[in-house]
């Protein structure tokens, strides 16, 4: 069978995620995880199934009993040089998913770096010592159908195999080859060796710079960049994983050897295995094909993240572009991983409560038709996560839609702003989502590698037992901590037609603050 590999590397940003909740304001953007709408789950948003199609309001059903969800039976193991080992087994078919996980991304990208976790992504599965090799096995990589892909975002790199499990060997020796030996880090090059690498690397460098006109081309991308310039204004960059043009343009493979060394080392990576392997084989292999990989000091010691500030005061603005409808973003600087983990957990569930068709939140907005769509969502991160409410709305209603939405804010933490069976519901359905999400481990796997970038996999084991114990305190404290009367972005895409009609102003786009 003919080997195909998938290349849809199109990075999200995270407004991107929330967006999938309006139609007009989703430009067409893959592997993002269902973070801003169910956190713990990175793909297949969840905000996908639920297009807010309205409904005539039913009383939820009782939410089903803690006990009936399983914690996800993940084993692990860490190697001598820190290289972590991660297997979710699951014989129901004879396929294996194998993915290798990085800490990098935007997060860890000045300006002059912006874009050269993304661009060396593209760069991975090129070719790699074992492609000189007469005798390899990567000769014949056409009979193994092996589906490869990989994708940038803010905390996370990963590049990943589908195979069937008879060839679990082969994808682990490939990863291996392709993460340690890319033939661009080869110093002993011939001259046709070195002509042939540059030229692949222009390929996909010019690959990156196409990408990044498509996101230009969307008007969806002017509101992205718009909050991201504002919400993280000293440091816009460490939130931007598609990069910037002038350094994808300025690059070389020298920058892509930095970029090897820095951070594809073992203690900043894990390997992922689902499927149809056992723990004791996936050990063994990775013993064998990634315990002489040299530990290295841990990049983010010598480079560690920025401190992003936080906002000093409220701003709004209109951005201007060709679209039909009005789309309003308001953004919040969210808790971190690892400063503030009880909120991270509370944020879900009232993300969740939100996004319910009967509750208050979508009865003061979606069931008056002052918008069409509304949600907020908050997008877990170590550095700095986002909380983020978007709604779409028309120009002859944009203004009483921010003054009920910006009421609707105020009156969160009210005593009867949600029923106890809401927040009992919400947690249900968290579990459920996470549970119907297992089905399918080809994209689990990549919820595995992101929660563990991002959190580790002590908070990713400990999320639903977490889940439970959240209570309306933590909401409370949750609310009045990070989104109630704090500094935020408001914004508007609109056109200059829907500008005119609509007069939105800088206090309306701010709630007057």
């Amino acid at each position: 069978m003919t080997t195909k590999t998938f290349r849809t590397r199109r990075p999200l940003s995270f407004i991107a995620a929330l967006a999938l909740l309006l139609t007009t304001l989703a430009p067409a953007r893959a592997e993002l995880p269902r973070a801003l709408a169910a956190p713990r789950r990175a793909a297949r948003p969840a905000a996908q199934r639920q297009q807010q199609q309205r409904r005539p309001a039913t009383r939820p059903a009782a939410a089903a009993p803690a006990q009936a969800f399983q914690p996800v039976q993940l084993v692990s193991r860490t190697l001598a040089n820190g290289f972590e080992v991660i297997v979710l087994e699951d014989h129901s078919i004879p396929l294996v998913t194998v993915e290798l996980a990085v800490r990098n991304g935007s997060f860890a990208e000045p300006p002059e770096l912006n874009g050269l976790s993304h661009l060396y992504e593209h760069m991975f599965f090129k070719a790699n010592r074992a492609h000189t090799d007469p005798n390899s096995y990567a000769r014949n990589l056409d009979q193994y159908s092996l589906l490869m892909n990989a994708s940038t975002r803010e905390e996370i790199v990963n590049y990943y195999l589908h195979t069937t499990s008879p060839n679990l060997r082969v994808s682990l020796n490939y990863i291996r080859d392709a993460a340690r030996f890319p033939l661009f880090a080869e110093q002993d090059l011939t001259p046709a060796g070195k002509k042939f690498v540059e030229e692949q690397f222009e390929q996909e460098r010019l690959a990156v710079i196409a990408e990044l006109d498509r996101h230009e081309a969307e008007p969806g991308h002017y509101l992205n960049l718009e909050a991201t310039n504002r919400l993280f204004h000293k440091y816009p960059s460490r939130k931007s994983p598609a990069g910037n043009r002038q350094t994808v343009t300025a690059a070389t493979t020298d920058t892509m050897r930095l970029i090897q060394s820095r951070y594809m080392v073992p203690n900043n990576a894990a390997l992922v295995v689902t499927g149809d392997a056992t723990p004791a084989a996936v050990f063994a292999l990775a013993e064998e094909f990634f315990g002489d990989w040299a530990k290295a000091e841990d990049p983010f010691v010598k480079y560690p993240l920025v401190e992003h500030p936080p906002l000093a005061k409220s701003e709004g603005a209109v951005i201007r572009q060709p679209v039909t409808d009005i789309s309003i973003h308001i953004g919040w600087h969210g808790p971190s991983i690892g400063k503030d983990n009880p909120a991270t957990y509370a944020a879900d569930v009232f993300s969740f409560i939100l996004r319910q068709p009967d509750s208050r939140f979508q009865r003061a907005l979606v069931d008056t038709g002052l918008v069409t769509g509304v949600g907020l969502g908050y997008y877990t991160q170590r550095n700095v996560g986002p909380i983020n409410l978007v709604a779409q709305t028309t120009p002859e209603k944009a203004k009483a839609a921010l003054k009920a939405i910006y009421k609707e804010v105020a009156s969160f933490n009210d005593p009867g702003y949600f029923t106890d069976e809401q927040l009992e519901v919400a947690k249900g359905l968290l579990e459920a989502d996470d549970l119907y999400s297992r089905e399918k481990l080809t994209e689990y796997t990549h919820v595995v590698g992101f929660w563990w970038a991002s959190t580790g996999l002590d908070y990713f084991r400990g999320y639903l037992a977490n889940l439970r114990r959240t209570s309306r305190a933590d909401i409370n404290r949750y609310v009045a901590t990070y989104i109630q009367g704090k500094p935020h972005v408001g914004l508007a895409l609109m056109s200059d037609e829907s500008q005119r009609r609509a007069q939105l102003t800088e206090q309306d786009l701010t709630g007057g603050q």
